[in-house]
């Protein structure tokens, strides 16, 4: 059976390129040109997953979000043009399981369709799996083993230090949410102070040395300039 997606795009072009591309890999692609059109879809449709652009003529991506996710559980991938993080960052906090920037390769977006619907039939989009340790998170390749304390990325542990595996625990578990300097400093006062304590910039680069796949384009712990710093509650 063809798992159904409700395409919510206004441009036409990309629109038809993307039914079609998903169609020949296995998909049913339900299309709306804009919000109104993608929330009545929505609301009568039964879809799997949701891809959703930012840019609306007639409203707000983001508003749009925030709706759905208050009718639903279905998974939603944002699609922006915005230069402006924030905007990634509030969808993520809306609910939404993951973003795509444009211009985007077609093979990706298919890659996070897939990885999204993978998470969603195996249950919440965060923390444990069924029948998992609840002492592990798990955000797609990455183990946050609160036991054991320790990280791991497609199984092998990283290399942190304590001070920087709290930093991480601390940052997962507001997944989605921006948390400022201040509010990770004052988190971790209970840790040991260490030598770079004076610095949360300078454990967050370590921390991305050990757990990004590419440290310079981080995908895992965002900064958010002049805020602070978001785990990002969707992965690969």
């Amino acid at each position: 059976m063809h798992e159904r997606v409700l395409l919510i795009e206004d441009d036409i072009r990309l629109a038809g390129m993307l039914t079609e591309y998903l169609g020949k890999a296995g998909f049913y692609v339900v299309h709306a040109e804009d919000g109104a059109r993608g929330l009545a879809l929505h609301d009568r449709e039964a879809v799997d997953v949701v891809i959703l652009d930012l840019m609306l003529p007639d409203s707000d991506g983001l508003e749009i979000c925030r709706q759905m996710r208050a009718r639903s559980n279905t998974p939603i991938l944002m699609l922006t043009a915005r230069g402006d993080p924030v905007d990634r960052v509030v969808g993520l906090e809306l609910g939404a399981d993951d973003y795509l920037p444009k211009p985007f390769d077609p093979r990706e977006l298919l890659a996070r369709l897939r990885a999204i619907l993978r998470r969603s039939r195996a249950g919440p989009r965060t923390g444990s799996a069924a029948g998992a340790s609840p002492d592990v998170l798990r955000y797609g390749r990455l183990e946050i083993d609160r036991g054991a304390r320790e990280a791991r990325l497609d199984g092998a542990p990283c290399q942190l230090t304590g001070y920087q595996f709290a930093l991480l625990l601390t940052l997962a578990q507001h997944a989605g949410r921006v948390m400022s300097r201040d509010a990770l400093m004052d988190a971790l006062k209970g840790e040991p102070i260490e030598a770079f304590d004076r610095s949360i910039d300078v454990h967050i680069s370590r921390i991305r040395a050990a757990i990004e796949d590419d440290p310079k384009k981080p995908r895992r712990v965002i900064t958010m300039r002049g805020a602070g710093y978001v785990f990002a509650k969707a992965q690969d």
